[in-house]
């Protein structure tokens, strides 16, 4: 049976950790979910000056204002951002007036129920580093062993710059073997540039120097964001005897900020096939107008992420990009939704309450799924195309706004105008930019490209161990058809990296379905498998294939086309879809 620790075993557990961290001088203090300081250990005593008995029960920001926090619970921001733990470098006055350059963890802590009940924060002076150093520098196999084994990365040169010690997170982040770099000169990490010039200026003059917002280009020719920290080694008799560099890799760090202010810029959308270049290079003409833009494209294509795209690089970036799909609300509810109403016009509207138009007001609207918007609304959208006003629900009275439309849709709207489900003079409207993105499996040149970028962002969002793919599964990657685009390799990913417990993601480690003993040899007609791609604007084709496949399990085809079980069945009903069509 399990035994679970008393509180008196918890006091104890909690004065051990104290105790070491205390000895590895790393400062840490608690708060409680009110932000109120509920610990602070000795070392965070010595390097903020105050003492526990001063503060504990008082507000965090109280204390750390405009020091640690500079007006800004970074707690709040990892706890939002659904990160487990945030880590980050600053600049912070002590009581005595002194500056020191820290590193700091903040981690939230739950309760067993996983009930948020406040937060641990962890930092450390770099000097506290430095001494560790040199406290240590006579035994060099003891400092090997050290700095091999710390989660940033870190290599050492001779005076004249050449590298003679290279630890695994350096590996890692650089993307070379220790072998590769050892006894070459340190500017085939750092480059030629500024970087390179600061450790060596360190090494001259015994200083140590940071670039806080440096890049450093990979192996593989990646420019990713890093923060790199340069000092000195001195002998036991005082002599410089060579160069000591820290690096970190801010990749995630920049991802995560993005994510908070969901502002996006256009490098983050992936892809060197020339359908997609061509894109790249109409987008920056199309962000500067001001015209309607309509996206096409398969589900799971980055309709949502190019629209984000177009808008912060328009002069509308500052203000709002309010999003509206319109299949995933109910029709009766679209109309309030999308336009707003005032009070009285219907049972239970106490008050008046501002639609999707009115928060968009100034910036831009993006209306997602447009060919599933109802005929009745139809009308009242081409009016805010034309005069740029409406009649909120229940209103005498037009509001007027100013908003730039970008719609998008997976359907061919043509077509649908020729059903007469979808205005002909609203297409015209919507129609006048339009750009086309292509389904995966027309740029397979980008899929490898896709994967590294997936596996470095969800493998250090998941905190998952896999390092790379192995061939057998890269090949089953490259060869499959990905009905769901970008969101399925997405989704594959993700499910590899749970399951894989291990360095390499091996072809088991894959969903079931892409573990079919299929040789890349053989073709579909051999295999007995239909890898032909479904047409693009097959809608009803593609549906009816997952319901099949799923045995009419609505909840299995929904996420099997990353759509919500509502619009799977709204879609059903339009296309007349029923178990009869099993034959």
């Amino acid at each position: 049976m399990t035994q679970h620790p008393t509180t008196k075993d918890k006091v104890v557990l909690y004065d051990q950790l104290q105790n070491t961290f205390d000895d590895l001088k790393v400062g840490v203090f608690t708060v409680d979910s009110h932000r109120k300081l509920t610990s602070f250990n000795r070392t965070a005593e010595r390097l903020t000056g105050y003492t526990e008995k001063e503060i504990l029960g008082k507000y965090c920001y109280q204390i750390f204002k405009n020091n640690l926090c500079y007006d800004e619970c970074k707690f709040h921001e990892a706890v939002e951002a659904g990160q487990e733990s945030l880590r980050f470098s600053l600049e912070f006055v002590d009581r005595q007036n002194e500056k020191q350059l820290i590193t700091k963890i903040v981690t939230p802590l739950y309760d067993v129920n996983r009930k948020l009940k406040g937060c641990m924060e962890i930092f450390q002076s770099h000097s506290a580093f430095e001494e560790l150093i040199n406290r240590i520098r006579y035994d060099e196999r003891n400092l090997k062993i050290i700095l091999d084994n710390l989660n940033i990365g870190v290599f050492t040169t001779t005076r004249g710059g050449h590298v003679n010690f290279f630890n695994t997170r350096a590996e890692s982040i650089s993307g070379y073997d220790r072998k590769e770099v050892l006894g070459k000169s340190c500017s085939i990490i750092l480059g030629g540039g500024e970087d390179t010039a600061l450790l060596l200026r360190s090494i001259s003059d015994g200083k140590p120097r940071s670039n806080k917002k440096g890049l450093m280009t990979t192996k593989d020719e990646r420019a990713i964001p890093v923060q790199a920290h340069y000092m000195a080694l001195f002998n036991e008799q005082g002599h410089i005897v060579g160069g000591l560099a820290t690096i970190e890799d801010l990749s995630l760090i920049q991802q995560l900020n993005r994510a908070i202010s969901n502002r996006y810029v256009f490098a983050d959308m992936i892809g060197k096939a020339p359908s997609m270049q061509k894109i790249f290079e109409i987008v920056p003409v199309v962000a500067a107008s001001e015209a309607t833009v309509l996206i096409d494209g398969p589900t799971g294509t980055g309709k949502d992420l190019l629209a984000k795209i177009i808008h912060n690089s328009s002069s509308r970036a500052k203000k709002a990009l309010v999003k509206v799909n319109c299949a995933a609300l109910p029709d009766n509810l679209l109309e309030s939704e999308m336009f707003g109403y005032v009070k009285g016009a219907f049972t239970g509207a106490d008050r008046d309450k501002p639609g999707r138009f009115q928060d968009a007001d100034g910036g831009t609207i993006f209306l997602d799924e447009i060919g599933d918007l109802p005929l009745s609304l139809q009308a009242k959208l081409l009016r805010v195309l034309e005069d740029q006003e409406f009649y909120p629900l229940g209103s005498r009275k037009t509001t007027k706004v100013d908003v730039r439309i970008v719609a998008a849709t997976n359907q061919t709207l043509e077509r649908e105008v020729e059903k007469r489900s979808f205005r002909e003079d609203l297409f015209y409207r919507l129609n006048v930019l339009r750009l086309e993105l292509p389904p995966l499996r027309e740029r397979r040149e980008d899929i490898p490209l896709l994967i590294n970028h997936i596996m470095k962002q969800r493998s250090t969002m998941l905190g998952a161990p896999a390092k790379g793919i192995s061939e057998r599964a890269m090949e089953v990657l490259l060869n499959y058809s990905y009905p769901g685009n970008v969101r399925e390799l997405e989704n594959i990913l993700e499910h590899a990296l749970i399951i894989c417990q291990d360095d390499m993601i091996e072809r088991k480690h894959l969903p079931h379905f892409l573990q079919k003993d299929i040789s890349p040899s053989e073709s579909p007609e051999d295999s007995g498998e239909d890898f032909l791609p479904i047409p693009p604007d097959n809608e009803k084709h593609r549906i009816l294939e997952a319901l099949r496949r799923s045995g009419w399990h609505r909840g299995n085809t929904a996420r099997e086309l990353n759509m919500n079980r509502s619009t799977l069945w709204r879609k059903m009903k339009k296309y007349d879809l029923s178990s009869k069509d099993l034959s």
